[in-house]
């Protein structure tokens, strides 16, 4: 029953920033972890060509899918993959996707998760203002998959602000919930950690929340303290700045304990509905 989230500084280079993702999950695997969470943008941080890379990806011709697959055969690691820019399946001239797959320890893709939410919004840091909808199409549906260290569901970044997603996400079986993350310093230093606690507490779920902590081409500075959080809204581990492996453990009849004594799904008195 344990888990890994993973800490990274991502840069534009591809293939450095897979080579540092190997070291730091061969780390999670030496440390026993049966899955382990890359942060949002693992692969390439910077880039303008998201586009591209996504087509190459989905046709074949690129190096991300092919790296994910062989990483968790021979790791033997459940792996969530962050995110990266692929196109719808079958359509891969469709605009991307800022998705989020998991990996099985075969090194097949068990579930595919594309991000509901897109970082359109101003930011008083030195860019200003970001607008991910340029890049992606949003996401269409709620994905929950079984693991061996429990039901996941799958979230990132900007899908913390959103309550009622992670509340159909336990509706639908969660146990844990990832977040693969890119929080910018200044949002991050406000709201991360409230967030994520808030988002355990209100689902009884332990969060596994992996965030890209340090500086990146085009002068971003994204926020760190990846972090492990408890059903009970309690910081397991956290890690302020640079690459990191934070290993955790599952504790499923404390995490029964705490539903049974508070069954806040059964107290429920409204529905939540994806459109």
């Amino acid at each position: 029953m344990s888990f890994a989230v993973i800490q990274m500084v991502s840069q534009d280079d591809v293939l450095a920033n897979l080579a540092a993702a190997r070291a730091l999950l061969e780390q999670a695997a030496a440390g026993g972890a049966r899955l382990a969470v890359l942060p949002e943008n693992f692969a390439a941080m910077g880039r303008r060509d998201l586009a591209a890379l996504g087509h190459a990806e989905a046709l074949g011709e690129g190096p991300i899918l092919p790296w994910l697959a062989r990483a968790a055969r021979e790791l033997q690691l459940w792996i969530v993959a962050g995110t990266l820019p692929l196109p719808p399946d079958a359509q891969p001239q469709a605009k991307a996707h800022a998705c989020s797959l998991l990996i099985d320890a075969q090194g097949q893709r068990v579930a595919r998760y594309d991000k509901l939410h897109l970082f359109d919004v101003e930011v008083a840091d030195s860019r200003g203002h970001y607008r991910e909808s340029a890049d992606y199409a949003h996401g269409a549906r709620l994905v929950v998959a079984d693991t061996p260290v429990g039901r996941l569901g799958l979230s990132v970044c900007y899908d913390l602000r959103f309550a009622e997603m992670y509340t159909a996400l336990r509706a639908a079986g969660a146990e844990l919930i990832s977040v693969p993350s890119a929080f910018t310093a200044v949002t991050g230093a406000a709201h991360w950690q409230v967030l994520l606690r808030a988002r355990a507490i209100e689902t009884q779920c332990y969060l596994l929340a992996a965030d890209q902590g340090g500086r990146h081409p085009g002068g971003r500075e994204t926020y760190g303290h990846s972090a492990l959080v408890d059903p009970w809204g309690a910081l397991l581990a956290e890690q302020d700045q640079g690459p990191a492996v934070l290993l955790g453990q599952r504790d499923v009849p404390a995490q029964a304990a705490i539903r049974q004594r508070m069954p806040v799904q059964s107290h429920r008195r409204f529905s939540v509905e994806l459109l």
